[in-house]
């Protein structure tokens, strides 16, 4: 009685009275009062004639209907085969409105819904299923999806029990959907593990029965899975099922498949976001991603407890821990925005789960989980972002729990004879290539903080020292060779063996809670070790006078004001005569980074930048140095002092290159060309502007990109000559931005503050993106496009792009000549394209031509063809008749026209007049090769004389008459369509501009609007 006060009595859903009512639940509810007042009192003849003929209104009500009827299939089971038989004769659009809600009603309010909603939603699943409707496997992907992993409630075993019996029952139908189909196996996989116990056994082996068949008999669909695969089916090796899969897996792969190879051909697959997704349903995901996205490092632990009771709380579900650990590494990569600020780090969330395990079991499936990605590592194929958070836990545990990097480390030494014996090598490959592009990339400066740590036991140290010997430090290799045998001899059984168990993670370990540990494992490891620190008595000790009293009044002065006071007197004392030599320039540089260290670590660059906040932020006492030098004259002999003290300063600490660029930029000095930071370069040893740029410009890149972008445009319009044209430059830019700073960027390109593109260098940036990923030349094209760059300095780099390899730079060409209208020189490179049956490029934006500019294309192609006829006989080859000096070909040609015929329906654009006379050129002058290859397409040149005789006879008869006579003929007399759009006229006296001409932006020209129906921007 007590529940039945305080529930609402919603059908669908259920709710408190303390919450709102349930909009979906309101509108279905509306929806099917609508359809039953409809069929109120009506036979079920005169019902289906009314609905029908309410949905025939519109969308509106069509779509009103289809969820009314949807509602009374949720509601009332007993009406449902009624209702779905309603549905179906009302439906116009494949009953895609009702898959559509029936999907958001399990991705959103699956944990609401009542258990008899529930039951109903799989009922229509079955009739979907049963009734071959397509998108019926959309409903069993988001069915599977709330199947939760390490969960063995009666709900969930429902679930997962009803929808194996589903798939199992028609299974030649989940057979049509490979997508589907993998998912399943992955799901199934991974719960028979929780099925254990007497009172599981039907469904454990009804999940046996239903992974080993697909397996055997779709092994191509299942490989899809990739590495997870190997790493699931560990999981259920013991079963006697699939302990004989293992064996033909090991033994015998052809035996499974033709074409498998063994377990390395799963093992460098890459297993697909998609699968890792698909075990955590939507509710678990989304508290996840908001706490790596939006909980700050600190203020974690409440949203950890609260993760911890809802989804972590019983035994049971412990070996959910791999799912999220598999999530966090391969799925979650998050910006470089989201690295630098202070949100919780992936690293910190995984170490909380291993720190919180209980079950020694499930601590080694995590730690599994964690390095998977490490064991068959490609850089080619594989993110750097998979193997950085197992990296960053042993990093950061080091000091706080170095129980758990010692366990870390253990088991990754262990793992590389363990995994498969077959396969050591390769693992050992994998993981060597893992630690290699971890330093390559600079996720951690060194290695040696964590292989030669002298935290770790002695028995750890050896066992990595020899597992990973070129990655330890040489010097403490000596030492503790040489120290070896005293340490063995003082052994002699007294020793406390450091057992390794001890690092089991369990709610021990939660005397000391992850806040605590903010200070030692703040998300900054590369800013951490770029800089090492200095004894800084022992480099005061070689300062004298005046120099050595400012010195220690910087070290002492704690206001940040008073400390720029002091900086700019210890400047003026070393400007002085005999104050300062060579020798004492180095010591005090070394004291005034070990100093200043902390502000050259920090963020440099405001999060909200106003001018007020810019100002602020070169307000430390470093920034007074710099403006002290752009102050002075640069034919004053005194800026060489202070020059020499910078740059002994740059050899310790490299971020004081771009810390300059940023204050010139932002100081309001008076140095517009930046000629400060070129007299810096020149000071530096052996070291010219280009390369010194360059590296700044890098490490600017790596530290904060919001910075890079922020300096970019005074880069490209002070230094020209190194940056526009740099390939190396641009691929910085492409590679680091996101969707905000690309927009800052392209903000700047219109209001003409940066131009980035010179015609000179424009083809070699073209060439050289090529092998760029795909968001990194999208994001080029962006720029490109922005600039409003002449499509003629595009165009010759067009006929050696590869249609299938070469994909984002064909499309984004194609999008740019949609834009423009078909002239000579444009069409020239695109006839020049090798005739390719699986190459639509040339034929898209032909037929495009054709619809926009019909009158021209042809005009232009006639004159192509009329040129190549005009060749003396003696020059033609056969089957490349008319090649010319250009490389267009009448073979070329009349390749692209005939796959403009075979690929294009109902193209008027070969009937037009002047392609009828290309024709018939051709068909007079060509071989009997040429007229073999393309009979077809000539034929439609055939008797085109007896056509205009006739169509002449028929200009003196009335317009009705004609048309009727040549129809009767089997002729098309109308007058070509005229354009929908404006030639562009090609400008004859335009003169051409130097090679060192930047590309500018210019306005677009005005074009007449563009049908509905044709694609556009």
């Amino acid at each position: 009685m007590e529940q039945a006060t305080r529930l609402s009595p919603a059908k669908l859903v259920l709710t408190s009275v303390l919450e709102p009512k349930d909009e979906l639940n309101e509108k279905l509810e509306r929806c099917y009062n609508t359809v039953a007042g409809i069929q109120n009192s009506l036979s079920e003849r005169e019902a289906n004639d009314a609905l029908n003929s309410y949905a025939c209104r519109g969308t509106p009500q069509h779509e009103e209907v289809q969820l009314g009827l949807l509602y009374g299939i949720l509601t009332d089971p007993k009406m449902a085969p009624k209702h779905y038989r309603d549905v179906t004769l009302v439906s116009r659009d494949g009953l895609t409105i009702v898959l559509t809600k029936t999907n958001q009603l399990i991705f959103e309010k699956w944990l609401k819904l009542l258990d008899s909603t529930r039951s109903q939603i799989v009922w229509i699943c079955k009739e979907l299923i049963q009734n071959g409707i397509l998108g019926a496997d959309s409903v069993c992907h988001s069915l599977i999806r709330q199947i939760a992993g390490g969960d063995i409630t009666p709900k969930n075993i429902w679930l997962t029990e009803v929808m194996v019996d589903i798939f199992t029952e028609n299974r030649p139908w989940l057979d049509k959907f490979p997508n589907l189909l993998s998912t399943v196996v992955y799901t199934y996989l991974r719960v028979i593990v929780d099925h254990y116990g007497q009172m599981f056994n039907n469904l454990r082996q009804k999940e046996v029965e239903l992974c080993i068949s697909i397996l055997r008999e779709k092994w191509t669909d299942c490989q899809a899975v990739g590495r997870d695969l190997v790493r699931l089916l560990q999981n259920v090796a013991r079963i006697p099922e699939f302990e004989k899969l293992w064996r033909d897996m090991m033994l015998n792969p052809a035996a499974i498949c033709p074409t498998f190879t063994g377990v390395q051909q799963l093992m460098h697959t890459r297993t697909s976001r998609k699968f890792l997704i698909s075990r955590l349903t939507p509710d678990m995901e989304n508290k996840l991603v908001f706490l790596i996205t939006k909980v700050k490092f600190g203020q974690h632990k409440k949203y950890q407890d609260w993760f911890q009771r809802q989804y972590l709380a019983t035994p049971e579900s412990q070996s959910l821990r791999c799912d999220l650990i598999r999530y966090i590494c391969a799925v979650f990569h998050p910006p470089n925005e989201l690295l630098c600020s202070e949100i919780i780090p992936r690293w910190a969330v995984i170490g909380w789960l291993l720190t919180t395990c209980t079950s020694n079991v499930a601590a080694s499936n995590a730690k599994l989980a964690l390095f998977y990605d490490w064991l068959f590592f490609d850089p080619e194929r594989d993110s750097i972002m998979n193997i950085e958070p197992a990296i960053l836990v042993m990093f950061h545990s080091i000091r706080p729990h170095p129980a758990i990097t010692a366990t870390l480390l253990d088991f990754l030494c262990r793992i590389m004879p363990n995994f498969c014996l077959p396969l050591r090598e390769q693992v050992k490959q994998g993981i060597y290539t893992s630690l290699k592009i971890i330093l390559e990339k600079r996720v951690l400066q060194s290695l040696s903080p964590l292989f030669d740590n002298n935290k770790l036991d002695q028995e750890l140290r050896i066992l990595i020292r020899e597992n990973f010997n070129e990655f330890c430090s040489q010097e403490v290799v000596k030492e503790e060779s040489m120290n070896n045998k005293d340490m063995i001899e003082i052994d002699n059984g007294n020793h406390v063996e450091n057992n390794l168990s001890d690092a089991a993670f369990s709610d021990e370990e939660d005397d000391i809670p992850l806040e605590k540990l903010r200070p030692d494992c703040t998300f900054q490891p590369i800013r951490d070790t770029r800089y090492d620190p200095v004894d800084l008595d022992e480099f005061l000790q070689q300062l004298g006078g005046d120099i050595y009293e400012y010195t220690v009044q910087l070290r002492d002065e704690k206001d940040q004001e008073i400390q720029c006071e002091v900086m700019d007197r210890l400047l003026q004392t070393i400007l002085r005569e005999d104050e300062c030599d060579q020798d004492m320039t180095v010591p005090l540089a070394a004291c005034i980074c070990q100093i200043l260290s902390n502000q050259l670590n920090s963020n440099l660059f405001p999060k909200d930048p106003d001018e007020e906040s810019l100002e602020d932020s070169i307000g430390s006492p470093l920034f007074v140095m710099f403006r002290f030098l752009t102050t002075m004259p640069e034919e004053d002999p005194n800026r060489q002092p202070i020059l020499q003290l910078m740059g002994e300063m740059f050899t310790r600490q490299a971020r004081i290159g771009y810390y300059l660029l940023y204050f010139i930029k932002v100081g309001k000095v008076n140095d517009e060309k930046m000629n400060t930071y070129k007299d810096f370069c020149k000071s530096l040893d052996n070291k010219d502007l280009s390369s010194c740029l360059m590296r700044d410009i890098k490490l600017c890149q790596e530290d904060d990109v919001r910075l890079f972008t922020f300096l970019m445009p005074d880069i490209y319009t002070i230094f020209p000559n190194i940056a526009i044209g740099n390939v190396e430059l641009l691929h910085m830019i492409v590679s680091a931005i996101d969707g905000t700073q690309l927009q800052e960027l392209i903000c700047q390109i219109l209001q003409g503050h940066l131009v980035m593109f010179r015609k000179d260098s424009f083809l070699s940036i073209l060439n050289g993106s090529l092998e760029w990923e795909t968001l990194e030349q999208y994001f080029l094209w962006q720029l490109i496009s922005a600039h409003n760059i002449p499509v003629d300095y595009i165009m010759p780099v067009l006929p050696k792009l590869d249609y299938s390899a070469h994909a984002e730079a064909l499309s984004s060409i194609l999008v740019l000549l949609k834009q423009e209208g078909p002239s000579t020189d444009l069409i020239r490179p695109i006839l020049c394209r090798d005739y390719k049956k699986t190459d639509f490029f040339a034929v898209s934006i032909l037929k495009y031509w054709a619809q926009e500019y019909e009158d021209k294309l042809a005009e232009i192609i006639l004159a192509q063809v009329s040129k190549m006829n005009g060749t003396p006989k003696k020059r033609q080859r056969v089957g490349n008749a008319g090649a010319k000096k250009d490389g267009v070909s009448i073979d070329q040609i009349l390749s692209h026209l005939d796959h403009m015929r075979q690929v294009c329906k109902n193209i008027s654009f070969l009937n037009n007049e002047n392609i009828q006379h290309a024709l018939q050129q051709v068909h007079q002058v060509s071989n009997e090769t040429l007229k073999t290859k393309f009979s077809d397409l000539l034929a439609l040149a055939d008797d085109i004389e007896a056509d205009f005789k006739s169509v002449r006879v028929l200009r003196g008869v009335p317009a009705r008459k004609a048309a009727n006579a040549s129809a009767a003929m089997g002729l098309d007399i109308r007058n070509p369509r005229k354009t929908s759009k404006k030639v562009v006229q090609e400008s004859s006296g335009s003169t051409d501009s130097s090679d060192d001409e930047e590309i500018k932006p210019r306005p677009k020209k005005r074009k007449k609007a563009i049908p509905v129906d044709d694609d556009s921007d």
